[in-house]
C-alpha cells in the first residue's frame, strides 16, 4: 500500500516510482514465461493478435518487440496482475472506486535494437467517462538510461489531451513542435528489476531506443476505476464485467468534467503503438 506522500506525489506530478514491489522468485517466473513466448514467436512471420515483431525478426533470431495482453494469454501474468502487491498500489490512486483491467502489454525492448516509443498520452488512445485511469509499469529488468527507460514529464497530466493526429488520421504521437512537449523537463525513471512505475493516463511519456547490450522488459498494465466507462473499444458486456479486478460492479458509471479527443479516424495501418506511430510526423526519435 502507498503512503500518503506517494499519493500526493502522484497527484502533483502525474507519476511515481515504487521500489522493490515484486520478489526475485516472481520476477524469475515472469521472465521464464516471456522466454516461452519468445520461443513461440519463431513460428510467426508477421504481427498478429499476440505478437508484435521487430522489423529484423527471423525464425533463427527471434526479436519480439511486444507481447500483447499477456494477462489474457498467460496464467502466470494473469495471477501476478491480480495480486495484492500490484492492486494495493492502484487502489488509492483510483479513489477506492474499484479497479478494472483495460489492457496490458509487455514491451521487450531487446538489447541493441529495441524500438523507441514516441511521446504520447495513453488517454489519447482510450478515453473514458472519467479520467481515473493509470498504467502500472512492472520492471522485469533494470531500467537504465542506456536501455531505454521510461521518461515522463512532471505535471503534464494536468494538460488536456494533446493532438496525436497526422495527415488527418490518428497517429498515436504528439508532434515534436507542440509547445506543450517540453523535453527539457522530462525525467528518466531509472529503476531496478522488481520495481514499478505508475503514471496517470494523461502524463506525457516516451522512451528512447535500447542501445545497450541488456534488454529492458517493461510490463505495462492499464487500469481504470470500476465506474469509468470506455468511450472507445468497448468489449462485450460480459467481458467488460469479467475485467473487474477489485470491488463491486457499480450500479452506474461516473462522468467527470473533462474534455476528450477521440482517436478517429484510425490510420490505414492499425496495430500496436509501434505500427500506429509509423504514421506520425515531426517525431522525436525517428
Amino acid at each position: 500500500m502507498l503512503v500518503q506522500s506517494q499519493i500526493d506525489e502522484y497527484r502533483e506530478r502525474g507519476f511515481i516510482a515504487v521500489p522493490d514491489v515484486l520478489p526475485a522468485d516472481v520476477l524469475e517466473e515472469l521472465r521464464d514465461e516471456v522466454a516461452r513466448f519468445v520461443e513461440r514467436s519463431r513460428q510467426v512471420s508477421e504481427n498478429d493478435a499476440v505478437f508484435d515483431l521487430e522489423p529484423s525478426h527471423t525464425p533463427e533470431v527471434p526479436r519480439l518487440r511486444r507481447l500483447k495482453n499477456p494477462a489474457q494469454v498467460s496464467a502466470v501474468f494473469d495471477r501476478v496482475m491480480r495480486s495484492d502487491a500490484l492492486l494495493d498500489l492502484a487502489d488509492p490512486l483510483l479513489g477506492f472506486n474499484g479497479i478494472r483491467y483495460r489492457n496490458d502489454k509487455l514491451n521487450l525492448k531487446i538489447a541493441e535494437v529495441g524500438s523507441p516509443v514516441e511521446w504520447h498520452q495513453d488517454y489519447a488512445f482510450y478515453p473514458h467517462s472519467n479520467d481515473d485511469v493509470l498504467a502500472i509499469g512492472v520492471c522485469l529488468d533494470d531500467c537504465t538510461l542506456e536501455n531505454g527507460c521510461l521518461r515522463c514529464i512532471p505535471g503534464s497530466h494536468r494538460l488536456p489531451v494533446l493532438d496525436h493526429h497526422a495527415g488527418g488520421a490518428f497517429a498515436g504521437a504528439v508532434r515534436s513542435s507542440d509547445g506543450e512537449l517540453d523535453l527539457s523537463q522530462a525525467e528518466p525513471l531509472v529503476l531496478k528489476a522488481g520495481s514499478v512505475s505508475i503514471h496517470h493516463a494523461r502524463t506525457l511519456h516516451g522512451s528512447e531506443p535500447n542501445t545497450s547490450n541488456i534488454p529492458r522488459r517493461l510490463w505495462l498494465i492499464e487500469l481504470t476505476a470500476a465506474d469509468a466507462w470506455p468511450l472507445m473499444g468497448m468489449p462485450d458486456i460480459s467481458k467488460f464485467k469479467s475485467w473487474l479486478l477489485r470491488g463491486e460492479e457499480p450500479p452506474m458509471m461516473r462522468c467527470s468534467d473533462h474534455v476528450v479527443r477521440i482517436p478517429l479516424p484510425q490510420p490505414d495501418t492499425v496495430g500496436s503503438i509501434y505500427e500506429v506511430q509509423r504514421q506520425a510526423k515531426e517525431t522525436v526519435y525517428r
